[in-house]
């Protein structure tokens, strides 16, 4: 009886919230039975898990900003969610939360080819961009290995990266302007449509702020010409640091290619079980996959460079491909990497740490050491062009203990990469699964230095509570922590 009455209890706390969350959004808007809130337990890290007391999916602006309002009135904690494939728990529900999915909100709002910019709502998926402008000859350079799937919206709050980073950025170098809701409801416009604007980058700031500062609505993209040639070049290697020495050297000697992928041989072999390419030999320590773009000529002498360097660094075999389709044969492996890994195994967990590239070769030694001291196997795939390291750690959920022993594997790896003059992540953020290692790359003073700025915009911490940051210090966060029973 005592548990009915406190369900009871919390019903008719919500219940006046749910209204409102249904006059301002609609009814069929509003996602509140029990068994439909299991889709939105978790994101792309399924271990970590909590379901949200109501789930509300707006299409514009303002019903953003009455969702929030309703949340900042009545001092309900919420948590922002795009498509649900972030690998950091970024969009990891929180207790007695409303959680804010923009999946509705896929329009390309504006194409405006002479400024070379794009404007989009944040359920826009990432390769819709390239897809509305390609015609034209443009495309949106940040393509994360799910961009098929992940949407704009999840890029900007994770800073995303993908492929070609490594040449042109992550996605804050591609965001030129964001409407924004912040967490008191207010809608608030930073950036604008050229690259450079006066005043604080609040622009940049609010990219790869995790959700804490507020939701992006509106999003406006720069967008490039497509590279007059493209080639890639496949390199197979015998050790996998002849591979990483191969990274190095093409960098030192003034190639910046579009992107550079390493593949271990567990993963190689994973990854043609899967997608039977036949483009990978499995009996390679790793491959390097290298992607030049730009001028003709320019690449063609760059190609020459890179094979040589390849070469002097014991590759056995060297494969170069002008034309799309032998392009997009060679790069799928790469793409299905995470896939191939869910095949092999019940379950796997990634990190996403980063190293110098002087450091790739020591690390993967020592990752290799750290998955055999524990008794797990390690897939290693990875962004090798700027040092951005993908272990895949398989594992099978079903076993008690084993998600716990391969959670203190991950943070060993991460804590490797700090140690040797990295960082805890490059592209898929800190979320729940990263803050508490947050004092192993910055001191006290840092992470409440950090913490001041997300005060400014969110100092009732209703944003993402939880998220990014360790254990929350200040007694004005502490008096915020009440939630609904």
């Amino acid at each position: 009886m005592l548990l009915n009455r406190i369900f009871n209890d919390t019903d008719k706390k919500w219940r006046p919230i749910i209204k409102a969350l249904e006059a301002a959004i609609g009814k069929d808007g509003v996602v509140r039975r029990k068994e439909e809130l299991l889709t939105y337990e978790c994101d792309g890290l399924t271990a970590y898990r909590k379901r949200p007391a109501v789930v509300v999916l707006p299409r514009t602006t303002e019903e953003v900003a009455a969702a929030v309002k309703i949340c900042h009135d009545y001092q309900i904690p919420w948590v922002a969610r795009g498509a649900g494939t972030g690998l950091s728990g970024g969009a990891l529900p929180v207790e007695n939360c409303v959680l804010i999915v923009t999946a509705r909100m896929k329009q390309i709002l504006n194409i405006d080819l002479e400024n070379q910019r794009v404007t989009v709502q944040p359920g826009v998926i990432n390769n819709w961009v390239t897809q509305a402008v390609s015609g034209a000859g443009f495309y949106y350079a940040p393509d994360p290995s799910s961009q098929i799937i992940c949407s704009i919206g999840g890029n900007v709050a994770e800073n995303s990266g993908g492929v070609h980073c490594l040449k042109y950025g992550v996605t804050t170098n591609h965001v030129l302007g964001l409407k924004l809701v912040i967490p008191d409801g207010s809608i608030i416009e930073v950036g604008g449509s050229i690259p450079e604007m006066p005043g604080y980058d609040l622009t940049g700031l609010f990219v790869g702020s995790e959700g804490t500062l507020g939701i992006a609505t509106e999003i406006t993209l720069k967008i490039l010409k497509t590279p007059e040639t493209i080639c890639v070049v496949l390199a197979d290697f015998t050790n996998v640091e002849s591979a990483g020495q191969a990274v190095a050297d093409i960098i030192s000697a003034g190639v910046i290619p579009a992107g550079m992928e390493i593949m271990d041989n567990f993963c190689i072999n994973a990854v043609e079980d899967t997608v039977k390419t036949n483009c990978y030999p499995r009996d390679a320590a790793a491959i390097l996959l290298v992607e030049l773009d730009g001028l003709s000529v320019e690449v063609a002498a760059y190609k020459e460079k890179v094979a040589e360097i390849c070469r002097k660094n014991g590759s056995r075999e060297i494969t170069t491909a002008n034309d799309l389709e032998t392009r997009l044969k060679l790069w799928k492996g790469r793409k299905a990497a995470f896939a191939a890994a869910g095949n092999i195994s019940p379950d796997y967990f990634v990190q996403d740490g980063v190293v110098p590239r002087t450091q790739l070769a020591n690390v993967l030694e020592k990752i290799e050491q750290l998955g055999a001291e524990h008794g797990y196997r390690i897939a290693n795939v990875f962004h090798a062009g700027d040092g951005n390291l993908h272990p895949l750690i398989l594992y099978d959920n079903s076993i008690p203990g084993q998600w716990e022993e391969v959670e203190k594997l991950g943070g060993e790896i991460l804590k490797l990469c700090v140690e040797l003059g990295g960082s805890l992540s490059g592209e898929h953020g800190i979320g729940s699964d990263k803050n508490e290692y947050m004092s192993y790359m910055f001191n006290e003073i840092d992470i409440e230095t950090m913490q001041w700025v997300r005060q400014v915009f969110n100092p009732d911490n209703l944003a993402n509570p939880g998220k990014l940051f360790p254990t929350p210090r200040t007694c004005g966060e502490a008096a915020n922590a009440k939630k609904l029973s």
